[in-house]
């Protein structure tokens, strides 16, 4: 669907890709993606599925994601899972999104003593949400 004119690319609900995804401009996966993207701008929707690292200017994430994810500006939305750390400059969550992993500043090297107290405290009760965000 690429193009020299094109502003965005998509990749549907029926697509599984199966290898690292890179896009000049914004991409929209409805889809499944199983290798890493890269990208300006990346929104998820939220049947889609994606395993791997993400690395964008800005993403909007509504579905599941199993790996990192690195980006300046960054809206986690209500119905997005995510299983892995995450680095920002701007972060936004909705009230009811599932984050298992760490948060960090994009640059901020994550401190040794908050992990342990993070493992300690999701180890206490692994069925509850919780959200961490250490500086």
């Amino acid at each position: 669907m690429a193009s020299n004119n094109s502003t965005f690319s998509v990749i549907g609900s029926d697509v599984t890709i199966k290898g690292d995804v890179t896009a000049s401009t914004e991409l929209h996966v409805d889809g499944a993606i199983e290798g890493d993207i890269s990208c300006s701008s990346l929104v998820q929707g939220e049947g889609s599925r994606i395993e791997g690292a993400i690395k964008a200017e800005s993403a909007r994430l509504a579905g599941t994601l199993t790996g990192s994810i690195a980006a300046r500006e960054l809206v986690i939305l209500k119905s997005a899972e995510i299983h892995g750390d995450v680095q920002y400059d701007a972060l936004t969550i909705e009230q009811g999104a599932q984050v298992e992993g760490r948060f960090a500043p994009q640059g901020a090297q994550a401190a040794a003593a908050p992990q342990k107290n993070s493992e300690a405290a999701k180890s206490s009760n692994e069925d509850e949400p919780k959200l961490i965000i250490s500086n």
